[in-house]
Order: structure tokens, then C-alpha cells, then sequence
């Protein structure tokens, strides 16, 4: 008899077994989708962005002109191009009396050093970072145009977009004392850079158009996958939340790690030589500083998830740490005015790449108020017995 009320009792356990396996093991593949499709989009929202949006097309060249690095270096190019296509010995003979015009020469070569540095002072002043920013913004302008197919831009420009700096040079000449007729002796590829060939236009509207579906497809994509991770571990649910953040922390981490080695392959392949590595290391920086704060800021959503899922959790601490704030939680003024603090210092500090854009700031708040609900509900159900405080009561003290 005991022995069949066992056969019996088996049988029932077994399509219980069986039941709980693909609770487990869907929330876990639908987990290691989302690290993987969250690790794409944020390389393909990033592309985007830096690509297609004016405001961060302006914030990156202003600080790529700011940059002193890179002032030197394009203060050197300026220079070696002026001495090589200008001629400053004549120059020079030209303003000396006759009998000092056979020291132009010595006088040239001896000015190279000075003039360099005149040239990257005047670099240094926002009059003349202005105009790189301008002619910057005027080619992200004329690329926009054409990547989004305008009629008019398209006929008149061929498909090609250059940045043009005449303005830039013609300043930093005249502060040179060579005079802004110098710019006209200068090859083209001083004083304008390609951007994109009209050969290749097709091949770039066809990228950023996909660049531009991918971007906020794979991030909806990934965010739904979490969503049902967490929707089907029931169950489990805290053990899917920690997953989830530790799906963040690995999705931060790598795009972290990726940045880091990018970087010394970039300035291996870009730098000509140890002279230029700081100023081609500091445009990578720069122009990469978005995707780095983005990665950063996806690495501390997934800590902060995995300690919220900790918080939750049946260890001696995580009980202790709940039993603590649970007079302040069951109060809604204590628990959403703490939480309005803590947004309130994020916004002004800026942390986060998510704080200083609508939707991603919507959404945090959004997910931070659901948060403190949850913790809110699970706390009053564990320590019923823990009520707010009289009036010069210590926390956790039940009311009178």
C-alpha cells in the first residue's frame, strides 16, 4: 500500500518537474536574446545618434575644436601646409629693406616654431572655434539633406559633401601675418574635405536608412524581451529580475570593453605618428563619448537592478534592510518623497545618459516609482506590525 501511494505520489511530482523546466529555461533564452540584441542596438542607436542628430553632431565638433590636442595637431597641419605651398621667404623679402632681404630666409625658418604657436593660440579663441563649428554644422546640414533624398540638395550638390574650411584658415592666416590671400595657395585638400563621394551615395542612403530602423527596433526588441522574461518566470520572478540585471551589467561591460580595445586600434591605423596619437585618442574619445556614457549608464541600471533583486530576496540582510525602512515605506509622502530626492539630485547632477533625454527620462521615472511600489506592497505584507512612528519616535517604533 505504501509503496503505491509512492508510485502515485511520483506520478503527480513528474508533470510538476516538467512543468517548472520551461518556466526556467524560455526566461532564460528570452535573458540571452535580450544581451545579445542589447549589446547591437546600443552600437546601432549610438551610430545614429552621433550620424543623424544635429544638437549632438554641433556638442561633439565644438568639443573636438576645444580639445588642445587636437588644437595643436590641427594648428600643425595648418602651418606645414602654409610653409609648403606658400612662399614665406619671398613673403618676408618682400616687407625687409634691401639690405636685410638676404636674412629672409633664416628669419623664415626661424619664425616656423612661433608661428605655430600663434596659430594654435588663435585656435584657442571662440571667434575662431565658431567658424569650425559653423562649417561643421553647415556639412551635417548638406548630409542630412542628402541622406533623406531633398530634390533640390540632391541636384545641386551632385551627392557630394565636403566640409569646407576656407573660414577657418583665411582667420587663422591673417593672425599669421601671412596674409588671407595665402588660403588661395593652398591645394583644395587643405581647405576642403570630402565628406562623401557621389558614387557613393546610394550605398550610404541605403545604410543609414537601415542604421536608423535597426537603432530603435533592436532597443523596443530588447527592452520586450526583459519584459517577458520577467512576465513568464512566475515563480521566479526576483531570480529573473537579477538576471535581467546581470544581463545589463554584461551589456555595459562589453560595450565598455569594446571601446577600450577600439581605441588603441583606432589610434594604431588613424595616427601617422607618436606625435599625432594624443590628438587621434582624443577625437576617438570625443566623438565615442556618447556610446561611453551610454554603456556606463546601462552598467549602473543593471547593478541597481540586481541590488533592487537582493533587496527583495530571503537572505538575513535583505530581511533586515527591508524590516528598517518599512516604517517609511508604508507612508506613500516618505517612500515618493525620498524617491523625488533621489530623482531630483540625478537630474541636476546629470549622471546618466538617461537623464538628459525625454523618453529614456520618462521611462526611468516611470520604472523607479514601480519599483518603490513593489517594495512598498512586499514590505507592509512581511511586517505588518511595523507602522510609521509617532512624532518623536524613532523609525520602526510601532505607534502608540
Amino acid at each position: 500500500m505504501n509503496a503505491e501511494a509512492e508510485t502515485k505520489t511520483q506520478v503527480r511530482k513528474d508533470p510538476e518537474a516538467k512543468a517548472k523546466k520551461p518556466r526556467r529555461t524560455l526566461p532564460t533564452i528570452l535573458i540571452v536574446l535580450a544581451t545579445v540584441v542589447g549589446i547591437i542596438s546600443v552600437f546601432a542607436l549610438w551610430a545614429q545618434r552621433q550620424l543623424m542628430e544635429q544638437d549632438t553632431w554641433s556638442n561633439t565638433s565644438q568639443q573636438l575644436v576645444e580639445n588642445s590636442e587636437i588644437q595643436s595637431a590641427l594648428a600643425d597641419v595648418i602651418v606645414t601646409e602654409i610653409y609648403n605651398n606658400v612662399d614665406i621667404q619671398q613673403s618676408l623679402a618682400d616687407r625687409l629693406p634691401p639690405d636685410l632681404q638676404p636674412i629672409a630666409g633664416p628669419v623664415a625658418s626661424a619664425l616656423r616654431g612661433p608661428t605655430q604657436t600663434i596659430a594654435d593660440k588663435a585656435l584657442q579663441q571662440p571667434k575662431v572655434q565658431s567658424l569650425f563649428v559653423d562649417a561643421s554644422d553647415a556639412t551635417h546640414q548638406k548630409f542630412v539633406q542628402l541622406i533623406e533624398n531633398k530634390g533640390e540638395f540632391v541636384s545641386t550638390s551632385g551627392g557630394v559633401v565636403t566640409l569646407d574650411l576656407t573660414s577657418l584658415l583665411t582667420e587663422v592666416t591673417s593672425q599669421l601675418g601671412v596674409g588671407s590671400k595665402a588660403v588661395a595657395q593652398l591645394p583644395a585638400s587643405a581647405s576642403s574635405i570630402e565628406i562623401m563621394k557621389s558614387d557613393e551615395l546610394s550605398e550610404v542612403q541605403t545604410g543609414v536608412k537601415a542604421l536608423k530602423t535597426a537603432a530603435w527596433f533592436l532597443t523596443v526588441l530588447t527592452l520586450l524581451f526583459f519584459v517577458a522574461a520577467i512576465y513568464l518566470g512566475r515563480g521566479r520572478r526576483r531570480e529573473t529580475l537579477r538576471s535581467v540585471g546581470f544581463s545589463l551589467v554584461v551589456i555595459g561591460a562589453v560595450v565598455l570593453a569594446a571601446l577600450n580595445f577600439a581605441s588603441s586600434e583606432v589610434v594604431n591605423s588613424l595616427s601617422s605618428s607618436s606625435a599625432n596619437d594624443a590628438a587621434v585618442s582624443s577625437a576617438f574619445d570625443i566623438i565615442t563619448s556618447l556610446l561611453k556614457d551610454t554603456g556606463q549608464s546601462i552598467l549602473v541600471y543593471g547593478i541597481v537592478v540586481v541590488l533592487a533583486a537582493w533587496i527583495a530576496g530571503p537572505t538575513s540582510w535583505a530581511i533586515s534592510a527591508r524590516r528598517a525602512v518599512t516604517p517609511w515605506l508604508r507612508q506613500p509622502p516618505y517612500a515618493y518623497g525620498g524617491l523625488a530626492l533621489v530623482l531630483i539630485i540625478l537630474f541636476l547632477w546629470q549622471p546618466l545618459v538617461a537623464t538628459q533625454r525625454l523618453l529614456p527620462s520618462l521611462l526611468l521615472i516611470v520604472l523607479a516609482a514601480a519599483g518603490v511600489e513593489v517594495l512598498r506592497r512586499q514590505v507592509i505584507r512581511e511586517f505588518p506590525d511595523r507602522t510609521v512612528p509617532e512624532a518623536g519616535s524613532g523609525p520602526g517604533q510601532p505607534a502608540g
